[in-house]
């Protein structure tokens, strides 16, 4: 099984869960709704990739891992979207949440991911229970304070943030999540590939920072021009154009370097430039070497 259909197959069965018997069905329908069709599935994909590149001897662990990381980018776009926060009409080419189902389900959507997240974790925990722990501090630490992706949302209500503190709240700390997550889950030391997760994470959100000003909203399937219109930090403001590009390069270039030695690191430095690729730029890349 590939790494695309792992991840499908993890987040078929928790939603399946969340939205079973007994569940009202227009929270079960908004469920999924919210992680179906998906994105590109970046984080958990590269949360996979990881894992394997370590060995991947507990795939149900890893799989379970790959899935609450998306299941709570999931959680975080419903989120976002809503009319207090970005009040963003589309999602994913489609209406958010809040547009197709009201503001009080989309917030009870994504509480319930949330939750289904850290559920989807214990749940696999017989297959590896030695690495339940772990994992939970990890995820945990990517969603809440003082450095994830809710500080990431909270630092858009200050008055000014540091760029760099923006976006590796926003952004980076569930990147780094998954990288981390995935060598935990495989049993490997997890702090030599938090560096990859916060480079990618980074790079990724200059990158939306150049699309954010640059794309127009159906190649993207969001909205264009957000930061903008909402007072954030936006790379390509603080740097322009030329400045987020040279960026964007830096830290691609980093997240190449900084792959730690491991049975599958070229193929996890090949994986990662193929898996990138769409999303960034055009004449941006990891580099395979």
């Amino acid at each position: 099984m590939d790494l695309g259909q792992r991840i499908e197959k993890a987040l078929h069965e928790a939603i399946s869960r969340a939205g079973g018997s007994g569940s009202p069905p227009q929270l079960a329908a908004a469920l999924r709704y919210a992680v179906f069709p998906g994105g590109a599935r970046v984080r958990p994909r590269l949360c996979l990739a990881v894992a394997r590149a370590c060995g991947d001897p507990f795939p149900a662990m890893s799989s379970a891992a790959a899935a609450s990381i998306e299941l709570l980018h999931c959680a975080s776009l419903v989120h976002d979207d809503l009319p207090c926060f970005d009040d963003a009409d589309t999602r994913r080419g489609k209406p958010s949440v809040h547009r197709a189902f009201g503001d009080p389900l989309a917030v009870l959507v994504g509480d319930a991911l949330i939750v289904l997240a850290f559920q989807t974790l214990a749940l696999a925990a017989s297959d590896a229970p030695d690495r339940l722990a772990g994992l939970l501090m990890v995820v945990s630490r990517a969603v809440g304070g003082p450095s994830g992706i809710v500080a990431g949302q909270a630092w858009e209500c200050e008055p000014g943030v540091p760029i760099s503190d923006y976006h590796r709240a926003k952004t980076g700390s569930l990147f780094a999540a998954a990288t981390i997550a995935g060598a935990v889950a495989a049993g490997g030391e997890p702090e030599p590939w938090r560096r990859l997760g916060e480079c990618l994470g980074e790079a990724f959100q200059v990158a939306d920072d150049i699309c954010d000003k640059t794309a127009n909203p159906e190649e993207r399937g969001k909205p264009c021009g957000q930061d903008k219109a909402h007072g954030r930090p936006n790379a390509v403001e603080e740097l322009g154009l030329e400045g987020a590009g040279r960026r964007l390069e830096a830290l691609l270039e980093e997240a190449a370097q900084s792959i730690p030695v491991c049975p599958g690191a070229q193929t996890l430095r090949l994986t990662i430039g193929i898996e990138s690729r769409p999303f960034l730029p055009k004449g941006f890349g990891l580099r395979a070497a």
